[in-house]
């Protein structure tokens, strides 16, 4: 007979029950005690810190961008201002179907079609509560337009804000140039926190040059916000009286030039119509009174945000409006360069004042049936240098070049600062080229490439060949010669103004190394010559100096931009307007006490003597009070 086993053994089930109860109440009062202690921790020891964290929830710190500075001429006339404007904003969260809604908004013209994707972009790619710039500044038809038409266009508004305003259009827009809205490489350029709530910057000009100056300081001021980071009306002021002050933006410095708008004026009058540049300077302090070049282009555009088809009308337009003829644009020099080659010629004995030339029209090379044309067919018959220089004769420096040589060009014609940047305070400056024997050897690969060549001397010593020089480097070298070696470098801004003390930081003379010409004799001859260029009886620019009433010194140049063969003959009337020779001149005045200095390149103008120097008489009968233009 078998043992019966109990059905229960509640010995065992007790047993196993309140060891599980113990188990699960030690838990439990562990996990509470944790719990309890975490409280403890953040209400207690976490409080301010936690606190501090839930107010930064509750305020927002929103920049305030500075007011820029503005730039003056040097009479202290507005040159770059901040006007209010309206901008038309869209806010995201607001529209229903953004795409339609830009589409409505360019079918009243409010937008361009072009620019409907790159505004969808914007309004996916960021808060939805914030807005996104549509225009940036509308004109009084397009407010009405729009004030008529908003209740079909809900979240689309328009607000007031300070816009950048070129009051003189293009007259300088390669000079000061223009702010334009940040972008990508702005961004990594500039320091992130001094932008903040910062929308433009300067691009181009003295508004690029001196952004650190125009900007000014930004503040920041404390907003009430809800969870998710849009402001909220504040209830009770306690919140924000306990918060630290609001920072009030530090406006940015003004800017005086000393550039004269009445200089301006002439010179980009007398361009119209053309392409090309002028500069002045003052030759005893390297400021600069003009900078042209032409055509131009309006810089209100880039600062109240142009459409798509704007920028490339710009881009693609033959006439290269965005390009800074007068710091950027290299051309050859021409016969400008004359009066710097005869000093060189002079100090180095290559010449004297006393040889003379015969200049039948053409020069060749000893074994070489090649002519070297002289500008005028029949010659110049016996010439020397003074004559050369005043007739401007090609034959007399052909014959000189051979014993003056490429290095010595190369030696005195860098000592007048040609072929380097002149150190101007704007951005973009190109250094132009003084060739040598070495530079030829560093620049080519073939070695018959790396020689330098007889004929090339010949043609440098007008001024063409490989030979570049910028319209400010002109300008500069005419202020030396003005000057009789002594040099100052280039500069558009006279002084940085504090707007709130109205202190003046004023910008000094800085002078550079003079030339060396160990004989004064030698200038005076040079000199003379240039002055009968314009004055004397057989000048190539006579007939525009005949007349004034001061004494004045100029150089006609031209530069060649094709090639003619030697059997054919230069006929402006059958050569297509592009390809016709450049037009120079420099020129200084008054003669005996030089105040102003101008370089003036008119591209494809084909005569230097009829064509650039009646631009710089201009200029110089402006600036020293003979002119027609109204004092303002």
């Amino acid at each position: 007979m078998s043992l019966l086993s109990p059905i229960k053994d509640h010995h065992s089930e007790r047993r196993l029950f309140i060891g599980r109860a113990i188990l699960a109440s030690v838990v439990s009062f562990f996990l509470l005690g944790t719990v309890i202690a975490r409280l403890v921790q953040l209400q207690v020891f976490d409080h301010e810190l936690f606190a501090e964290k839930s107010q930064g929830n509750r305020v927002r710190i929103e920049a305030v961008p500075p007011i820029r500075g503005l730039i003056f001429d040097r009479k202290g006339r507005v040159i770059a201002e901040n006007l209010p404007a309206y901008q038309l904003e869209l806010i995201p969260e607001q529209v229903d179907d953004i795409n339609d809604t830009l589409i409505r908004l360019a079918a009243i013209n409010l937008i361009e079609r072009d620019d409907i994707p790159r505004f969808a972009a914007l309004s996916q790619s960021g808060q939805r509560f914030k807005p996104v710039t549509l225009k940036f500044r509308l004109t009084d038809e397009e407010i009405a337009n729009f004030a008529i038409q908003r209740p079909r266009f809900p979240g689309v508004d328009f607000r007031p804000r300070l816009v950048r305003h070129y009051p003189n259009g293009e007259l300088f827009a390669h000079a000061v140039g223009y702010v334009g809205a940040l972008d990508t490489g702005d961004m990594q350029r500039l320091d992130s926190a001094r932008y903040a709530g910062t929308s433009h910057t300067g691009k181009t000009g003295i508004e690029s040059s001196f952004e650190n100056d125009l900007h000014g300081d930004v503040g920041f001021r404390h907003l009430i916000t809800n969870a998710r980071g849009r402001q909220v009306p504040a209830n009770s002021s306690e919140l924000l009286d306990s918060l630290p002050m609001d920072e009030t933006p530090g406006p940015g410095a003004n800017i005086y030039l000393s550039l004269d708008l009445n200089l301006q004026k002439i010179a980009y009058n007398a361009l119209e119509g053309r392409r090309g540049a002028v500069v002045a300077l003052d030759p005893t302090t390297g400021e600069i009174l003009a900078l042209v070049s032409a055509p131009a282009f309006d810089p209100n555009l880039f600062a109240v945000g142009m459409s798509t088809g704007q920028y490339r009308d710009l881009q693609d337009n033959l006439d290269r409006p965005l390009f800074n003829r007068a710091v950027r644009g290299t051309y050859p020099p021409g016969s400008t360069i004359k009066p710097m080659l005869a000093l060189a010629a002079l100090e180095s004995n290559a010449t004297n004042l006393t040889r003379k030339s015969v200049c039948i029209g053409y020069f060749q090379l000893q074994g070489d049936d090649h002519r070297y044309r002289d500008w005028k067919p029949e010659g110049h018959g016996p010439v020397d240098l003074h004559d050369a220089i005043a007739q401007s004769c090609d034959v007399y420096f052909y014959e000189m070049s051979g014993v003056l040589g490429i290095d010595n060009m190369h030696k005195y014609l860098t000592q007048f600062g040609l072929g380097s940047a002149t150190g101007v305070d704007v951005l973009g400056e190109r250094p132009g080229l003084v060739p040598s024997r070495e530079w030829k050897r560093n620049n080519f690969r073939d070695r018959d490439d790396k020689r330098w060549y007889h004929g090339e001397t010949v043609i440098a010593s007008i001024g063409q060949g490989f030979m570049l020089a910028t319209p400010l480097q002109l300008a500069s070298a005419v202020s030396t010669l003005a000057m009789r070696g002594s040099r100052f470098q280039p500069h558009l801004v006279a002084a940085v103004e504090d707007p709130l003390s109205g202190e003046r930081d004023l910008v000094g003379p800085r002078r550079l190394a003079d030339v060396e010409i160990d004989n004064e004799f030698y200038w005076d001859n040079v000199l003379e010559a240039m002055h009968d260029v314009m004055q004397g009886p057989s000048g190539t620019a006579r007939a525009v100096g005949f007349g004034a009433p001061y004494e004045m010194a100029g150089k006609s140049g031209t530069a060649q931009v094709v090639s003619i063969a030697q059997d054919e003959e230069y006929d402006e009337e059958e050569i297509a307007e592009r390809l016709r020779d450049h037009a120079l001149f420099i020129a200084f005045a008054p003669f005996d006490d030089p105040r102003i200095a101008v370089a003036v390149i008119v591209e494809n103008g084909s005569s230097g003597s009829s064509v650039a120097a009646p631009i710089a008489k201009a200029i110089m009968d402006e600036y020293l009070g003979y002119g027609d233009a109204a004092t303002q």
